[in-house]
């Protein structure tokens, strides 16, 4: 994974130097530390950890747990006494719900509850990257701060596989052609085009509208992870899941509502965070 993002990380560097010059990667100095910040958060707490409890649980399951970020957001959002609607609390309340049930069988004994708490914390550290990057100071080029993000958290992945020994498991003749293009595509598809369309999201769009991947890809894990990995779909998959998807949609459309909605002449002014 590390080397994954350095690559990507390269290859925007590359690209935006071609396409706009040096001053692409103008930036003040607390723009680049929210940003290296956001990198380790985001990439290493988020993706890092996800690669790590994927190891002992489905990826079917680990999407619907992580789908729970949105909820995540909301109560960050609420710590920083930014007050959420009683639909996104009502929300946040059913997406708990979700989350609980898809852990009952770690905590039942039937399986690790470890690994399903490492995906929680993931989903946790994702969601606090994503609200420091719409809180604090950030480079003014999207793409720019997606190579320092991508630079740090993969340098800092390389690290951390090295200081754990991944380095001498590594037996490249044995990695497969299958496994090369898998790898490509994580490189190409995965984080250059898809990471950075999400920070580029984060820079462009109200954070309600960057989270509504939320929707889409639990699903779509579930029914790959069933089709290719045989991953099996109990009941607290498919109850679980049903109940994290419907609490973010609802979270994100009262979230929606909340920012169409005109403001009162007579309000009193949001206090900053």
């Amino acid at each position: 994974m590390g080397v994954r993002f350095v690559l990507a990380g390269a290859l925007m560097a590359a690209l935006l130097g071609v396409l706009r010059g040096r001053s692409a990667f103008r930036m003040t100095g607390p723009e680049l530390r929210t940003a290296a910040l956001c990198g380790l958060f985001l990439l290493v707490g988020g993706n890092g950890l996800v690669a790590v409890a994927e190891q002992y649980v489905d990826s079917g399951l680990a999407a619907l747990l992580i789908a729970a970020t949105p909820l995540w957001v909301v109560v960050l959002r609420a710590l920083l006494r930014d007050r959420p609607a009683t639909a996104t609390l009502m929300g946040l309340l059913l997406g708990m719900a979700g989350v609980v049930v898809l852990l009952l069988p770690g905590i039942s004994g039937a399986t690790a509850l470890g690994p399903l708490l490492l995906v929680c914390l993931s989903s946790l550290l994702w969601s606090c990257g994503t609200v420091l990057a719409t809180r604090r100071p950030m480079p003014a080029d999207p793409f720019a701060t997606t190579v320092v993000q991508m630079a740090v958290g993969g340098v800092a992945m390389v690290l951390l596989g090295s200081i754990g020994g991944e380095w001498t498991r590594l037996d490249l003749g044995a990695v497969r052609s299958s496994s090369w293009i898998a790898f490509g595509y994580l490189v190409v598809v995965g984080s250059l085009a898809g990471y950075s369309a999400y920070v580029w999201l984060l820079a462009r769009a109200p954070l309600s509208l960057a989270t509504t991947y939320a929707y889409v890809n639990p699903a779509v894990a579930v029914v790959l992870g069933a089709l290719f990995l045989a991953e099996p779909l109990t009941g607290s998959v498919l109850v679980g899941g049903a109940v994290i998807i419907v609490a973010v949609a609802v979270v994100i459309t009262a979230e929606s509502r909340a920012r169409r909605r005109p403001a009162r002449s007579d309000a009193v002014p949001a206090e900053p965070a």
